[in-house]
């Protein structure tokens, strides 16, 4: 048990059952339950009313984004006159594992420099198609000190309101962000080795996929323009197979055969061993063979993402969301 006192922030947008799965998970657990609504259309406001979570809906001449979201969640919980001593964010795509509040509490208690806590996300139906699987296979990470975690996370209130929160303006991999935040400021961000949530990406379209893939590479230059440590290697793949090499490949293709031979050997290369490396991580040799073909084109629209930022930036655009489902 605990004595320290949790409560829990839940965004979403349009999730229906979804929704009441996700607040019904959480009952009996957390002290409250603060849910932020992003324009949904589908009677998700009254489901959180009904199930008792105080809801905060979020003003549409404003762009929406995640770490906004999550932010006026945060700001109605210390609101009041006993803000909790920890902060439970979760999507309201999600469903919390049975006691992981409580575990999650436990560990923060024994372990004072641990400023965030995660553990393992799942997916709901991996079977449903290849980008399901590929998200339960991207959510199962090793346990112990990790550099950064997704946005289903337990921080410490005191250390999110000294931070500041989530920057508003970063529109993908926002977690990522505050992550390095809550390191640079000597915490340290801890997966523990349990399940934490269960999602439901309900991503069957490759178009869903693709948009998804753009929103990462957004993801990889913004944060990287924020933190130039971080997402380095991500930012490097994207350019070579995404620019350089097809680039070098019309160069040979129009004045040296050789050139695009070569070319060509990298990429089969580079998919050999991400086969491979998808099979000593435990994936049977067809998921893995599958799986790789997209990750070798994600680099595609990871350089679209990467693109859109930057052209934002330097046209003094709003960073605007960019959805997948």
């Amino acid at each position: 048990m605990t004595n320290s006192t949790i409560a829990a922030v839940i965004i979403g947008r349009n999730e229906g059952l979804r929704l009441v799965n996700c607040l019904a998970s959480m009952q009996g657990e957390a002290s409250r339950i603060v849910y932020v609504d992003s324009g949904s259309t589908d009677g998700s406001v009254e489901a959180a009313r009904a199930a008792g979570a105080e809801v905060v809906i979020l003003d549409t001449a404003t762009p929406f984004t995640a770490a906004r979201a999550r932010n006026a969640g945060f700001d109605a919980l210390v609101s009041g006159d006993m803000p909790p001593d920890y902060v439970q964010f979760v999507d309201g795509d999600c469903t919390l594992e049975p006691g992981w509040l409580t575990h999650a509490a436990r560990a923060l208690d024994e372990t004072p420099d641990i400023g965030i806590i995660t553990g393992w996300r799942s997916e709901i139906h991996p079977k449903a198609s290849v980008y399901n699987a590929m998200c339960d296979f991207e959510w199962h990470r090793p346990a112990g000190d990790i550099e950064a975690c997704g946005g289903d996370m337990m921080v410490r209130r005191a250390l999110f309101a000294q931070l500041g929160g989530f920057n508003p303006q970063v529109i993908a991999a926002e977690d990522d962000e505050f992550c390095v935040r809550v390191r640079k400021a000597g915490q340290r961000v801890h997966r523990l080795p349990i399940p934490m949530t269960h999602h439901d990406a309900a991503m069957t379209r490759f178009s869903q996929w693709w948009q998804r893939a753009i929103r990462s590479g957004h993801g990889f230059a913004q944060v990287g323009d924020l933190h130039p440590s971080h997402f380095v290697k991500e930012r490097r793949r994207v350019w070579l197979y995404g620019a350089v090499l097809p680039f070098l490949a019309i160069v040979g293709a129009v004045l040296s055969w050789p050139l695009l031979l070569g070319v060509l050997a990298l990429y089969t290369v580079s998919y050999a061993r991400t086969v491979r490396g998808l099979m000593q991580a435990g994936l049977p040799l067809f998921e893995a063979a599958h799986q790789s073909v997209f990750l070798f084109l994600s680099k595609f629209p990871n350089l679209i993402g990467l693109s859109r930022y930057w052209k934002r930036k330097r046209r003094g655009w709003d960073m605007e969301i960019i959805e997948y489902k």
